[in-house]
């Protein structure tokens, strides 16, 4: 794999951010910045061997600085939402941003998104580390993170997620990276086939919250066991779609501690299929619900339903729900999670 650099631009405080392009030898590419390890485009062939760029994402550092969203970057400390932004750990309350309706949201106002990040090129993997200092964004110990990115010669973009702490924390990584497999600005998701082998998933209140409360997805607009369009169900009369806008809901992979499948995505007009396998316990299903005008890299606007993100993860508000895998990483103990991204061309 062949890695380059270049500068990307300039922080508004002042800090230079790099971007970098990671080549394999089949000729598909995967651009990154340091600024929220964000991934700003995903080129692979399509069925007639077109390398279509497949990632939301924008043209400058500035607009990444401006918009919401979290194109393309890893969100943390803790993804997704944490209810009411209250936590007890080791029976001490802690107190984050409530940025999301009345909850808190992918790591608060200034999370992992919004931060630079060091970086390193390690056997043949790019590297991105931080210590995210006791007390930032409200969380406790001083968290040391990696993050890296590896893209093989078949195809395979691996992203593997580590941390270690000096005091008991609260630790959830994932990368929330858009994608339309069509090609970045060329339409909706919803013709998209999707399949995600879970027969359960998370409810959620009207706020896109867990309750705690375990449903299976049989007879439901959430049976995705089987691959079926992304838009086949999305407009029922099902109250948790309405609670989502959409599909915004965690579903329960099988197994643990161990790479399972997470989802299996493909684009019919192209013929590209994206594999999705993680050591995470569930993977959030977020159909792109507010994506809400921001014009893109190829100057069209993102409107909704345009991308949709995959994101692995342990579950949300898991703190308040104590029935779901806990997200608590305890002193001496190592945080070590992969999702591996696999793409192919289906006739």
């Amino acid at each position: 794999m062949k890695i380059t650099k270049e500068p990307f631009g300039v922080t508004e405080d002042g800090k230079e951010v790099f971007q970098f392009r990671l080549e394999n030898n089949a000729g598909a590419s995967v651009t990154l910045m340091n600024y929220g390890c964000t991934i700003t485009s995903i080129l692979v062939p399509d069925r007639e061997g077109r390398l279509t760029d497949i990632c939301l994402g924008y043209r400058t550092l500035a607009e990444y600085e401006k918009n919401d969203g979290y194109l393309g970057a890893v969100v943390g400390r803790h993804a997704n939402r944490i209810e009411k932004g209250v936590f007890v750990l080791n029976g001490k309350e802690y107190r984050l941003a409530v940025n999301n309706g009345p909850n808190h949201l992918h790591g608060g106002l200034r999370g992992f998104d919004k931060r630079v990040w060091e970086y390193t090129v390690e056997d043949g993997r790019l590297v991105f580390g931080r210590r995210s200092p006791d007390g930032e964004e409200g969380y406790p110990g001083n968290l040391d993170v990696s993050m890296s990115y590896q893209l093989t010669d078949d195809n395979e973009l691996i992203l593997r997620y580590e941390a270690e702490t000096d005091a008991d924390t609260v630790v959830n990584l994932t990368n929330h990276c858009y994608f339309n497999l069509s090609g970045e600005g060329k339409g909706t998701i919803l013709h998209h086939v999707l399949q995600i082998p879970a027969a359960r998933f998370t409810e959620n209140d009207e706020h896109c919250l867990p309750t705690g409360k375990i449903l299976e997805v049989d007879s439901t607009p959430f049976d995705f066991r089987q691959p079926k369009e992304v838009g086949r169900d999305i407009h029922a009369d099902c109250v948790q779609l309405k609670n989502g806008l959409g599909y915004d809901h965690n579903f329960i992979l099988d197994g643990v501690e161990k790479e399972n499948t997470a989802a299996v995505l493909y684009a019919p007009d192209t013929g590209i299929a994206m594999t999705i396998s993680t050591t995470m316990p569930g993977v959030q299903f977020y159909s792109g619900n507010v994506l809400d005008g921001p014009v893109g890299k190829s100057g069209v606007a993102y409107e909704k339903n345009m991308g949709l993100c995959l994101e692995t993860q342990y579950f949300p508000n898991a703190l308040r729900c104590t029935n779901f895998p806990s997200p608590v990483l305890k002193k001496g103990e190592r945080y070590d999670h992969m999702t591996k991204l696999c793409f192919a061309v289906k006739d």
